[in-house]
């Protein structure tokens, strides 16, 4: 899971030329020589209409693909010299992200009413992958970056050893930084090689929450591995409080996307095929938002490959390379602390443009509709009674009697008792 990494090899020829911060030069000779050599192919079919640099016609759907490619190529190589004018503000940036209140980023035409949007205390990114992605070690490098500590505690256990059966089989919370309660990032177990076990894991997460501390178990896994997680789940997870996920950050191993390009053995390719399958799983996509990308172990491959697995990324899993896919290498370099901070603000922007409307309570609103219903029945039963007692009918009993009295003649009546 998360935190396996490999071991450096020799430097090479074209990377000991690199500099530290923007070794950036090299890519401008990889896309000339690419481009030149796209253009001899179009050579033939370029009609030159007596015109000095005509563009040259694509005579055919491979050719304007090839084109397509090497521009997405050159935007994505451009996009590392693009860093260099913005480190002046790296600092601003990291302001931005530590005044960061959940809700906050939401778009001005989307006004956030905390009684109509339930808008979390904290907002959660949960960090899944393959195993050896990085996940953990991803969790150390950002807490660093934004705690500005270089000399605190690596938060997250990361395992050396990627043939080792340890790994990360917890749910952890980690608060960004660790004072704070405004976002924190979920470090996972890594995704199985059976995909349906890790869409029924990760529809777990998306539909009913996460949880710190949380054992993730799975059928797959033997009779041993399951006693030794029981072993260390000594202390229950529940009463740490579930949070709902609200953006996704899926990672990967730039050197094993590599290793699958370039390959021959279905082996090694199979490693591309569970990437596009995992991440295609629609729970973890937020309306139109797919999750971001994040590849690591870039320290160990040249620019140039770095650039070739964006662009490859990009086509494998339909996402943008320049603005969805983030190369986070194991450097301490401005660079790469902008390409963190740019991450961090587009999972948390993409979060708050997604906050849910609060689910009513059905029993409650059951509740009112039956009140309701009584009320109307019981003016309706008071209207009838009205009418069929009259208008006058709300008059008291004892009202005094206006009609005339009755007199008796007494002289007409007086033989009845004398005879």
């Amino acid at each position: 899971m998360g935190g396996e990494t490999y071991l450096s090899p020799p430097p090479t020829e074209e990377e000991s030329l690199l500099g530290q911060d923007f070794p950036h030069e090299s890519i401008n000779s990889s896309v000339s020589s690419e481009d030149e050599g796209l253009s001899q192919r179009f050579g033939n079919d370029s009609p030159t209409n007596g015109e000095s640099g005509s563009i040259p016609r694509i005579s055919s759907i491979n050719d304007a693909v090839g084109r397509q490619r090497l521009k997405v190529y050159a935007e994505v190589s451009t996009s590392y010299e693009d860093l260099q004018p913005r480190i002046d503000r790296l600092d601003e940036a990291k302001t931005k992200i530590l005044s960061y209140k959940p809700g906050s980023w939401a778009e001005k035409a989307v006004a956030i009413d905390s009684s109509v949007y339930d808008v979390p205390n904290t907002t959660s990114l949960l960090l899944i992958g393959p195993k050896a992605s990085g996940k953990s070690a991803l969790v150390n490098k950002i807490s660093r970056v934004l705690e500005n500590d270089l000399f605190t505690s690596e938060r997250a256990q990361v395992s050396c050893n990627s043939s080792a059966k340890d790994g990360t089989y917890f749910l952890h919370e980690y608060a960004i930084p660790r004072d704070s309660g405004s976002f924190c990032l979920y470090d996972t177990r890594s995704l199985s090689v059976d995909v349906s076990e890790n869409t029924k894991m990760v529809n777990r997460w998306m539909i009913n929450g996460v949880r710190h501390g949380e054992l993730i178990e799975r059928h797959s896994d033997g009779t041993d591995l399951k006693a030794r997680l029981k072993c260390k789940a000594r202390k229950s997870s529940a009463s740490c409080k579930l949070r709902a996920v609200n953006f996704v950050v899926f990672v990967v191993n730039g050197l094993s996307v590599l290793e699958s390009m370039d390959s021959v053995d279905e082996k090694k390719k199979e490693y591309s095929r569970f990437i596009a399958a995992n991440f295609n799983n629609p729970l973890l996509s937020f309306k139109d938002d797919k999750p971001v990308v994040v590849v690591t172990h870039g320290d160990l491959l040249s620019l140039s490959d770095r650039v070739r697995v964006r662009v490859f990324l990009g086509e494998l899993i339909g996402v943008p390379p320049t603005t969805q896919i983030f190369d986070i290498p194991e450097n301490n370099d401005p660079a790469t602390t902008l390409a963190i901070v740019d991450m961090l603000i587009y999972c948390l922007e993409r979060a708050d443009r997604n906050i849910p409307a609060k689910v009513k309570n059905r029993f409650s609103s059951k509740i009112c509709y039956v009140v309701l219903y009584a009320l109307v029945w019981i003016i309706l039963a008071m209207v009838v009674m009205f009418r069929i007692r009259g208008p006058h009918s709300h008059q008291p009993l004892d009202q005094t009697d206006t009609s005339p009295p009755i007199e008796i003649e007494w002289h007409k009546i007086r033989h009845l008792w004398s005879d």
